[in-house]
């Protein structure tokens, strides 16, 4: 059974269409930031903050709060890197960075292997799952009834096949009737072009890129089809060492990030350009209609930005157990926690 690594491959690639094949580290050399005092400068916490990849609309709020000072008024210097080595949720349990942005279903898998990663959920950065199946219209593919016979791209994850299967059986379909193929080119508009009838990928990013360059597609969201599947992704994680040894300093960093969504929230243009600040090989166009999709996302029917909920936590840990994904059930208590987000 493929787990943790080949889990994070998924949502790397996934994004990866987002500013082509770029690695390099990130360091906050130049932000326009208002001047600390002596004071202030005794006081400053250095954090490293570890992105899942590529920088992209998922993680303005972060890029904001740092344009703005938010994190400087916190009294932190926070450095935002990608990661080089190993990937965000083994370096954060590692205490290699402090913060870092995963999945729902990273953090689980992380939590029940047998050498478990100490890593927890402190913000959801999107309320709810905004992935699905897709495909040009075309294709005919409307309903997961309508994959039988057709052919899929694979990611070459089990997660990805027990979506399909569920999807498929929630319609009375064949699974067995569908060819799953591994994918030979990553970008979405290419693949289900040349290669393949559909693929998964997030209406923020690839389904807001087919609007923008007129190409228009079926979209099957996951939990349209099966609630179950309506998950975090993706969120902001910590290591459980930094929350017991450190917790003023989760509380400060979540506050600064709560500004620098909020304000993503309401000024998604404005926020865009602090993206491209940081990753000006990002396609703008493209960028401030995700921004604009996610502005509606990131806080959707939530009291406050980045709130989780235990139902949502225990019911997708269930599914991932049921459908063998998992070694263990996850302990959906201890995977998250809303503590340290600053109050409503």
């Amino acid at each position: 059974m493929k787990r943790f690594g080949i889990c994070l491959l998924v949502m790397v690639l996934l994004i990866g269409a987002l500013s082509g094949c770029q690695s390099e580290k990130k360091p906050q050399t130049e932000t326009e930031q208002p001047k600390q005092t002596e004071e202030s400068k005794e006081e400053v916490q250095k954090v490293t903050f570890i992105l899942d990849w590529l920088p992209n609309t998922n993680h303005t709020g972060i890029y904001t709060a740092l344009e703005k000072g938010y994190f400087e008024e916190e009294g932190l210097e926070v450095e935002i890197v990608q990661p080089q080595e190993g990937d965000a949720n083994a370096l954060v349990g590692a205490g290699k960075g402090e913060f870092g942005v995963s999945f729902q279903e990273q953090v689980t898998m992380a939590r029940t292997v047998k050498n478990n990663i100490p890593i927890k959920a402190i913000a959801a950065i999107i309320q709810h799952n905004t992935s699905g199946f897709a495909s040009p219209v075309d294709k005919g593919i409307k309903s997961p009834k309508d994959f039988e016979g057709k052919k899929y791209g694979s990611w070459g994850t089990d997660l990805e096949r027990a979506f399909l299967k569920t999807l498929m059986e929630k319609e009375n379909a064949d699974f067995q009737k569908l060819e799953i193929l591994d994918l030979v080119n990553y970008d979405f508009f290419t693949s289900v072009t040349n290669d393949v009838d559909f693929q998964w990928i997030f209406y923020g990013w690839d389904g807001i890129a087919a609007e923008v360059k007129d190409f228009p597609i079926n979209f099957i969201k996951l939990q349209d089809v099966d609630p179950k599947l309506d998950f975090y992704t993706p969120v902001i994680i910590t290591n459980e060492d930094t929350i017991k040894n450190k917790p003023e300093l989760v509380k400060k960093f979540l506050r600064a990030a709560t500004k620098g969504y909020e304000f993503t929230i309401e000024n998604p243009e404005q926020a865009v350009e602090y993206l491209l600040k940081h990753a000006p090989e990002t396609d703008r166009d493209i960028a401030l209609a995700s921004q604009k999709y996610l502005a509606e996302e990131f806080k959707k029917d939530a009291e406050r930005w980045g709130e989780m909920k235990l139902e949502v936590w225990e019911t997708f840990g269930n599914w991932m157990f049921e459908n063998g994904l998992l070694e263990n059930k996850l302990d959906a208590k201890e995977a998250f926690t809303n503590e340290y987000l600053p109050e409503k």
